[in-house]
């Protein structure tokens, strides 16, 4: 693995803070439209690949393709992410204007998590070799449980349910707090559970895709800073994609195909050595084919939908003798003469 100067790392962890206040302060207000969240998700993107670039000019194109692809795959999986999310907060029933303070808690919650995490898995890649071939199985175990199973969420109901038996919960919320009192008792409010479920969410997710992207790549930097940027853009893509959820048929299958590529290519990797221009290319393909996919198939049924409405019946016409009899016209001979004309003038 290369070694990353500690200033490299400060001024890093630096950048994200001022990005994440920044976020925080720009998006007040309890809701957030669909053209906010689109613009927010599109700087979250620019953010992303700005920092791309200068590590491109920084460590070479190869770390920088490195970054690119690992921010692409992790950009993939964190839709399906949301996805779960939205069955998450209708099962719970989170009033809409408390969830962007949620996400905001899980967001910043996820980031701590997955640093700890591909700490912890970078030390033991660099101390069990044979380790990164267990990475790649599991790698390849989610996208084949990806690929016959539906969503889910086992965990979540098993860690909300061990929380409630631990923590006294209220049956109703109390604005954004966390805890409150209730007769004098402390209690945990629903929006603590639903903290806890989306934190426990992304950690199932980080189980799958942090080892995808020590497929793409063995740099401790270029992994946490591919996944900071990802989950950092995670807040606005819910709220850009939270009603079309419905949509995308296509991505499941897509993000299971891609996380079957990473696992092989793992398990491959003292056998066969792919460049890193191949990885970027098959996620591009990948997930952009299942996303265009996915939108091609609704327009088509939406078009579909419209020529299958039936038409309105025209008003059946009354029949002939229902309309009035018309009035007889009057005969040349009933007609009143003409008043006769003074003579022509020549």
């Amino acid at each position: 693995m290369t070694a990353v100067p500690l200033w490299a790392w400060g001024v890093t962890l630096a950048v994200l803070a001022v990005l994440i206040v920044i976020d925080l302060v720009l998006t007040r207000g309890p809701e957030s439209s669909l053209r906010a969240a689109a613009v927010e998700s599109a700087l979250w993107f620019a953010a992303a690949l700005v920092f791309g670039a200068v590590l491109w000019l920084w460590r070479g194109p190869a770390t920088g393709g490195q970054y690119l692809a690992g921010y692409l795959l992790e950009r993939a999986l964190s839709v399906d992410n949301v996805f779960v999310f939205v069955l998450l907060f209708v099962s719970m029933r989170i009033p809409a204007e408390l969830q962007k303070r949620i996400l905001f808690l899980g967001v910043v919650g996820a980031l701590v998590l997955r640093g700890v995490f591909i700490a912890a898995g970078g030390a033991l890649i660099e101390s069990v070799s044979w380790i990164f071939y267990v990475f790649g199985a599991m790698v390849l175990l989610a996208g084949a449980r990806m690929f016959r199973a539906g969503e889910g969420g086992s965990g979540n109901n098993f860690a909300v349910r061990g929380l409630r038996r631990v923590l006294p919960v209220t049956e109703h919320y109390d604005g954004s707090r966390l805890f409150t009192r209730v007769s004098g008792r402390a209690m945990a409010t629903p929006l603590l559970v639903a903290l806890v479920a989306i934190a426990v969410t992304d950690v199932v997710f980080a189980l799958d895709s942090i080892p995808a992207v020590f497929g793409v790549t063995r740099d401790l930097f270029v992994v946490f800073t591919s996944n900071a940027f990802a989950v950092l853009g995670l807040r606005a893509l819910y709220f850009l994609l939270a009603g079309s959820a419905d949509r995308f048929v296509y991505l499941k299958p897509g993000i299971a195909l891609l996380l079957v590529f990473i696992g092989v290519k793992m398990l491959l990797y003292d056998v066969v050595h792919m460049p890193v221009w191949v990885s970027l290319v098959v996620i591009a393909v990948v997930a952009g084919g299942a996303i265009g996919a996915s939108l091609w198939r609704d327009r088509r049924l939406r078009l579909r939908r419209m020529r299958e409405v039936p038409r309105p019946p025209a008003e059946p016409r009354p029949p002939a003798e229902q309309y009035p009899p018309a009035e007889p016209r009057e005969s040349a001979e009933a007609r009143p003469a003409a008043e006769p004309r003074g003579p022509v003038r020549t």
